[in-house]
């Protein structure tokens, strides 16, 4: 392990009128608005700062439309950027940055490639410098609330994975620096909402402008519900995530009704627009919580 941030490195102070303040951490652009954009949606509008760091430009993806199938690598990077500022622009948030700057990281693309070797990929990074450069936003920030992934990613994409890693180390190195962040939480999905959610898509299928279904194993961080700490009812904010959903038009198709999406497979799968988590780092309430900075004290707030 290298050695903490630099003691030069201390928290700085965000404008006062942020009381709350949430940090994402996200591989490529499009997780964050499938993931969690009626939370991010929903705390920009109530006045909080959000803030999103995302890994990779997601330079390996690929292309649904066939007008831009023609875009790939640092050229389809660059559309990303673009799609991912006009889905921020949908959910309301000003703070959004790329991990160490733009081209600092590239996608690694699917687990098993070629691409996973590539000195330049996410993949292959070293977990604490990547982790320096979120200690720099973390230390600006001081965000109480992290959201991140969960060890596998989800579903096992190797920038998933890393960008945990990166999230995890990070906020130990921030801690170190002065900054501890109070409330971590991982993305989640309950194994029942998921099976109930895909239960109404086998009967709305037949409308829909997809010619198959996902399967439960298709929607990452699905877990028994047991393990749900904190739902965000994000009900009220439900066109602005599908609308940031929208905008990253080479990744996703939102069908009309904007109940139910695909990805560049054409699998049908629904879109939650409640949205759900699991606390890692933090006192756990007795019961089901409502509010990602719940139990956040005054002193943390400042």
């Amino acid at each position: 392990m290298t050695e903490p941030p630099s003691p030069s490195l201390r928290p700085g102070g965000p404008p006062s009128r942020f009381a709350r303040r949430l940090l994402l951490v996200h591989a490529h652009p499009d997780d964050e608005s499938i993931n969690n954009g009626a939370t991010m949606a929903k705390y920009a509008a109530e006045g909080a700062r959000v803030t999103l760091v995302t890994c990779t430009l997601g330079e390996h993806g690929e292309v649904i439309p066939p007008e831009l199938q023609h875009l790939t690598g640092t050229e389809l990077g660059e559309h990303r950027l673009a799609e991912l500022t006009a889905a921020m622009r949908e959910l309301g948030v000003e703070d959004f940055r790329l991990l160490g700057g733009q081209g600092r990281y590239e996608d690694s693309g699917m687990m098993g490639i070629a691409d996973n070797d590539d000195p330049a990929c996410l993949w292959r990074a070293d977990v604490d410098d990547a982790a320096r450069a979120l200690v720099e936003v973390i230390l600006e920030v001081r965000p109480q609330v992290l959201v991140t992934y969960d060890p596998d990613g989800g579903y096992g994409h190797p920038d998933h994975i890393q960008a945990h890693r990166i999230a995890t180390r990070a906020a130990e190195l921030a801690a170190r620096a002065g900054w501890q962040i109070p409330r971590i939480y991982w993305n989640r999905v309950p194994r029942t909402v998921a099976e109930e959610a895909f239960a109404r898509l086998q009967t709305d299928l037949p409308g829909l402008p997809f010619g198959k279904s996902a399967t439960l194993d298709d929607v990452p961080g699905v877990v028994d519900d047991a393990r749900i700490t904190t739902v965000i009812d994000g009900t009220a904010y439900a066109s602005a995530k599908a609308a940031a959903m929208r905008a990253h038009a080479t990744q996703i198709e939102v069908a009309p009704g904007e109940r139910y999406f695909a990805l560049s497979n054409e699998l049908a799968q629904p879109l939650f627009t409640t949205e759900y988590y699991e606390l890692v780092h933090g006192e756990r309430a007795a019961r089901t919580e409502s509010d990602l900075f719940a139990g956040v004290t005054l002193e943390e707030a400042s």
